[in-house]
């Protein structure tokens, strides 16, 4: 009897525990959203809710201060880089799970020794190139430096040795080429981690600061994180605007992971290992 109040007790203490820590965690992410619906010179007062609650904010910033075309590049160039990243490791997955190629495994061995490359490396000689190419001030030097996701490559290849290769035989013995194979058999049983990669990859490039920054220097190409930021700097004191701004920047990924968690969950549980 004893012992089972003891576990109550526990139990107890690790639900309050964990509420109180998920308050604290959520409490910023609260105060952000119900600042942007405070009128200008409320953001600190002492009322938690306001008391008239106002869209204006969200008007001003997305029509007077460019958030609206801002909002618009950011889809552009987060969309395309992770649809287009996804793709390209989803195929280079297939091949280093399925085929057998010469030192298939050293080579993939050498591109997983990359990630221990710091990023920052990568910088110089990525800036220099697009400099060359004349692609300064354009979605390309946006969008096509990080195409190459080493990560996702073994991301896609970790869960596709997960697949077993006697479907693939079958389909081959009725006759299925190479692009229906990959088409018809892996891309559907691979939805899971392709969502997972599509996600990540899309808040990698949505929240993308320092590059956007180093290769655009021209307003009407500026990203959220960038027209964020340069918002910031120029009005210290809005800040009722500048919660809206941060509202506005974190929607996306917050609809995508509501939309998608299902896919991530079982992507990031299923994928990493293989069985």
């Amino acid at each position: 009897m004893a012992v089972q109040r003891t576990s109550v007790w526990k139990t107890i203490a690790l639900y309050v525990g964990l509420t109180a820590a998920a308050i604290v965690v959520l409490f910023p992410f609260f105060w952000m959203v119900v600042t942007a619906f405070k009128e200008p010179g409320q953001a600190f007062s002492t009322e938690l809710f306001p008391t008239g609650p106002t869209i204006s904010n969200f008007k001003r910033v997305l029509g007077d201060f460019g958030f609206g075309r801002y909002f618009v590049n950011s889809v552009i160039v987060a969309t395309t880089a992770a649809a287009f990243a996804t793709l390209f490791a989803s195929l280079a997955g297939y091949v280093f799970a399925k085929k057998q190629f010469f030192m298939r495994d050293r080579l993939f061995g050498l591109l997983l020794l990359s990630l221990m490359i710091p990023g920052m490396m990568y910088v110089v000689p990525q800036f220099a190139i697009i400099t060359k190419l004349g692609w300064m001030n354009t979605y390309k030097a946006m969008i096509i430096p990080h195409l190459a996701n080493v990560f996702g490559l073994f991301l896609m290849r970790q869960y596709m040795l997960t697949i077993p290769s006697e479907l693939i035989e079958a389909a081959e013995m009725d006759g299925a080429s190479e692009r229906q194979v990959f088409t018809t058999i892996m891309v559907p049983l691979s939805i899971p981690i392709i969502a997972t990669l599509f996600l990540l990859t899309f808040q990698f490039h949505w929240n993308n600061f320092l590059w956007q920054l180093i290769v655009t220097n021209v307003e009407r190409l500026y990203t959220v994180p960038v027209g964020l930021a340069m918002f910031k700097s120029a009005h210290e004191e809005l800040y009722t605007l500048k919660m809206a701004g941060s509202c506005i920047s974190i929607l996306p990924i917050a609809v995508l992971f509501f939309f998608a968690q299902r896919y991530f969950i079982e992507g990031m549980t299923m994928g990493a290992v293989k069985e």
